[in-house]
């Protein structure tokens, strides 16, 4: 879970995970946040080993966060990793339902956009519309058959990421989430998806950003031109 300034999310998410199933563990990739989230999940990994904690220097963009997550997951021996959000819009409670999922998958989204269903609550019109237009888009630049291909909430096979080769990954915002699945498809992963319920955040500021959704209107066009000569 990467975090910056989740200090009123993160004492009661991470206990809730670990609820889930007695094999996951935790890791927080910490952004020096100013609100002190590193601190406090370091006196959690003092009481609990099943947390752990990566602090980095400071904000450097939530794609960097990721990969430096899935390279700690790497020097050590998990079978599987999550990629899922602090805030709470990712629920907990659907993760036994991705470990069910992932026997017969590499890797496992959690989508918002399933059969056409929009299983989204409390966000705003303009920012639903948004999002799922953004996957119409990917899909139509792409050609990656994915009902939420721009969702976060994700469980990989080790293999996949052993074979992706991230130091190639390029995106930093949302469009990290794309390219990830793009680069595993593309490899001629196995990708399902299962429903989630997408709650807004409740409490912190979201990093949604002018910077983030214009790197993802470009990057799908980069993505095609790699596959398309070869590089991907």
């Amino acid at each position: 879970m990467p975090t910056f300034n989740e200090s009123e999310n993160i004492t009661r998410i991470v206990p809730q995970i670990l609820n889930q199933d007695p094999r996951l563990d935790v890791l927080v990739v910490d952004d020096n946040s100013p609100d002190g989230t590193g601190a406090l999940v370091d006196a959690m990994a003092e009481l609990e080993p099943r947390i752990h904690v990566l602090h980095r220097a400071g904000k450097q963009g939530l794609g960097k966060a990721y990969l430096a997550g899935f390279a700690w997951a790497l020097e050590r021996d998990y079978e599987f990793v999550f990629e899922m959000d602090a805030d709470f819009s990712h629920d907990p409670a659907h993760l036994p339902e991705f470990l069910a999922a992932i026997k017969d998958k590499d890797l496992v989204l959690g989508s918002r956009y399933r059969d056409g269903k929009v299983t989204v609550v409390n966000w705003p019109m303009t920012r639903l519309m948004l999002s799922y237009s953004a996957n119409i888009y990917a899909r139509a630049v792409t050609g990656l058959r994915l009902g939420d291909a721009t969702g976060g909430f994700k469980c990989f096979r080790r293999t996949v990421l052993e074979a992706l080769q991230l130091e190639n990954v390029r995106s930093n915002g949302y469009a990290f989430q794309i390219e990830i699945s793009f680069r595993a498809w593309k490899q001629g992963f196995r990708i399902g998806e299962i429903p989630i319920v997408f709650h807004d955040r409740t409490e912190g500021e979201s990093k949604m950003s002018k910077g983030i959704v214009r790197e993802a209107i470009w990057m799908v066009w980069q993505l095609r031109w790699w596959a398309i000569t070869g590089r991907i």
